[in-house]
């Protein structure tokens, strides 16, 4: 497999509290062609400090691939529809990546 420069794609982390939260948000997402795939990882644990308290909670980590020159309209979206106050939200920016499944992401994102 050969690996390429990847710049043209994104990844971004965020977490919802519950699996129906996570499975629309995705859903939404791809539908929209705002990413191309949404990884839901579950059993995530969260330990964190919010609103003067230490909070731990059970989440579930999604893994959101996009193109870039998708990812601002993408967080737009994301902050719509996310039902947190302050959502998790980190971009990834790969070095690397195999070049036909970036070219895979960056073709999920365009209309078809």
């Amino acid at each position: 497999m050969e690996l390429s420069p990847a710049a043209d794609v994104a990844v971004f982390l965020t977490t919802l509290p519950t699996e129906e939260a996570a499975h629309g948000l995705a859903r939404t997402l791809v539908e929209e062609r705002l990413v191309a795939c949404v990884n839901i990882v579950p059993g995530v644990r969260s330990v964190y400090r919010w609103q003067g308290k230490v909070c731990d909670d059970a989440e579930l980590l999604c893994v959101l691939k996009t193109a870039r020159d998708r990812a601002e309209a993408m967080v737009a979206r994301l902050r719509e529809l996310h039902p947190y106050e302050v959502p998790e939200l980190l971009e990834l920016a790969p070095e690397r990546g195999a070049r036909a499944y970036c070219d895979w992401v960056v073709a999920s994102t365009r209309a078809g």
